[in-house]
């Protein structure tokens, strides 16, 4: 791995926070990364305070696959769906400028939270996946007894945001969701993390990826980009 790289793991493995800029060529944003299993409130409120973009939980592949989590665009898109509720048929999603397909998958809350929105609240549906997700996972347990595990700590809408990488990962989607989870599993952390797209002061648009870097030295943060995570993996750019 290059030598930022390993840094960044090394901070990750014991559960602190990197920044991963993507590229210039995608969405030229930064987000700023913990392993989903630490996060505490403190965390949430740092997401919260410094960043300013999206909250949202990236999960691997392999996540997605046990808890049979969808797609929203393959949900919205269903022509039975669409047919019930016509206004899906004027939602259609074609017109991404940065991709041609969202990562998104449900929300969730869990269970034991009151609304869902407060540090706490995020912090408990947040740390209590990645480490259900870990568990399960280790278990070798079967699709419908994972679910069931899911349901009976979970429910949906929520107000964690779920990613769910592609199926083929960084060879086929260089996208935040994919470099995300990419760090979690170098680190070995169950491959859920916790991020949010930092933004200018303003809102108006990404910070500045010097901003960025500024911010990284000020607080010891290791800052890499999509390159760097691809070249660890022996992935062409």
């Amino acid at each position: 791995m290059v030598s930022g790289v390993e840094q960044a793991v090394a901070a990750f493995a014991a559960g602190n926070p990197v920044m991963v800029f993507d590229s210039a060529f995608r969405e030229r944003e930064t987000d700023l990364l913990w392993p989903a299993d630490a996060a505490m409130p403190e965390v949430m409120r740092t997401l919260r305070r410094d960043c300013g973009g999206l909250l949202f939980l990236a999960v691997g592949n392999e996540v997605g696959e046990l808890f049979g989590l969808p797609w929203l665009q393959d949900i919205h898109s269903h022509p039975a769906l669409v047919e019930e509720n016509p206004v899906l048929a004027e939602l259609v999603t074609d017109d991404l400028q940065y991709d041609t397909r969202s990562a998104f998958t449900v929300s969730i809350n869990h269970r034991d939270t009151y609304t869902g929105i407060t540090d706490r609240d995020r912090a408990l549906t947040t740390r209590r996946f990645g480490e259900l997700a870990g568990e399960l996972l280790a278990s070798g347990v079967s699709g419908g007894e994972a679910r069931a595990a899911l349901g009976a700590e979970f429910r949906t809408p929520g107000h964690i945001p779920v990613c769910r990488e592609s199926p083929q990962g960084l060879r086929t989607r260089q996208g935040h969701t994919e470099l995300a989870v990419a760090i979690a599993r170098l680190s070995g952390h169950s491959p859920c993390t916790i991020g949010a797209e930092m933004l200018q002061p303003d809102g108006d648009g990404a910070l500045p990826v010097e901003d960025a870097r500024e911010y990284a030295r000020k607080n010891g943060i290791p800052m890499i980009t999509g390159a760097d995570i691809l070249e660890a993996f022996g992935i062409d750019e």
